[in-house]
């Protein structure tokens, strides 16, 4: 499956940066897209974001030498580097000529978790699940309830593009919001190896109300956490369909060097369902204002060469709403719609009310 691979020593050491969430280099989230590394986001206050890198761009070269033909893991490390070190991108951006930009190396500190108040709600942004999840967490919620306290009117939880990360990360962001019930069933091969994982007492949101932003790019680890809360009917689940990774990968080192990365269990919801193939399905879907979002046209797990099918039917649903995200106000500088839709939501009060509030405003 498009999972399992053997790892070379360096492949072997970068799976711990990865999870780690400290490493030198430009603070790019990235991919690869007809043969050249496409920027999706800098992360913000990284030597990329404040060189003046937007997502979308097109990395051609790095310090001359040209992207094509390198895979993403090539691309990747011409890029890290001693912090300090300075690096030349050459970018492809609509609307202009390539150019080069300069960057200065730095050490980059992916923040797991970004928060900040919206009004009388709490948004919580979780990026990655890394080992600094669970102290960020915490620190989100204090700090929303020390700023609003009793005016606090509910939490928007931001798993978008979450490629996710530590499955205990993701255990323990569930259990934030859970009082009790199943969050997620590891089963393999070996049935006296199955493992169900329950949420214990307290919720740091204390049973306030909760929406949870998805979409394509949410995978895996935050799969697993919409899943458990949109089970427990803990939060509303509202974006689009995710990404559909639900397939547990062990490493095993090799004697002299390097590791064997392989699949060895899928993810079961608490519906019973898996979540490979499958991804979690939003209770409300929020539909681009224009037709040509890229998350919309993303891969998702079915279409990876050799992805490993779904596990059982489909099961059957009532229909979806729908709603445009041009009828949402815009938030912050990115001039976000589905945040909108979300703290929209929340302050409706209900599903109903949303729904017809919604559907009352103009198409854009």
């Amino acid at each position: 499956d498009p999972h399992s691979a053997f790892l070379n020593a360096e492949e072997f050491n970068e799976t711990f940066v990865q999870t780690r969430g400290e490493f030198g280099g430009l603070g790019i989230e990235i991919t690869m897209e007809d043969g050249l590394v496409k920027v999706i986001a800098p992360i913000e206050g990284t030597p990329a974001s404040n060189a003046g890198m937007k997502a979308g761009d097109l990395i051609t070269h790095v310090d001359g030498d040209p992207v094509k033909g390198k895979t993403l893991a090539q691309s990747v490390k011409r890029m890290r580097g001693k912090p300090g070190t300075s690096i030349v991108l050459t970018i492809r951006r609509k609307g202009r000529s390539d150019f080069p930009l300069t960057i200065i190396r730095a050490v980059i500190k992916i923040k797991a978790v970004r928060w900040r108040i919206e009004g009388d709600i709490g948004y919580v942004r979780v990026a990655r699940f890394t080992s600094k999840m669970e102290a960020g967490i915490e620190t989100a919620l204090e700090d929303i309830y020390s700023k609003l306290g009793t005016r606090l009117a509910g939490i928007v939880l931001d798993l978008r593009n979450n490629p996710g990360g530590l499955l205990d990360q993701s255990l323990i962001l569930a259990d934030s919001f859970l009082d009790k019930g199943e969050i997620v069933a590891v089963r393999g091969r070996n049935p006296g190896r199955h493992r169900v994982y329950r949420a214990s007492a307290g919720d740091l949101a204390n049973g306030l109300p909760m929406v949870v932003l998805i979409n394509s790019g949410s995978a895996s680890a935050s799969e697993i956490v919409a899943s458990a809360l949109q089970y427990h009917h803990r939060a509303t689940l509202m974006g689009s369909r995710s990404f559909g990774k639900g397939s547990v990968q062990t490493i095993l080192p090799l004697p002299l060097e390097g590791g064997l990365k392989m699949t060895t269990a899928l993810y079961y919801a608490p519906s019973g369902k898996t979540i490979q193939a499958r991804g979690v399905a939003p209770d409300i879907i929020i539909n681009p204002a224009k037709g040509d979002d890229p998350a919309t046209k993303r891969r998702r797990e079915q279409d990876l060469p050799g992805a490993m099918p779904a596990v059982g039917k489909e099961p059957v649903h009532t229909a979806t709403p729908q709603v445009s995200e041009s009828g949402c106000p815009e938030v912050g500088e990115n001039k976000d719609r589905q945040l909108g839709c979300a703290l929209a939501f929340l302050h409706a009060g209900s599903a109903k009310k949303f729904l017809a509030m919604v559907k009352a405003q103009p198409r854009i």
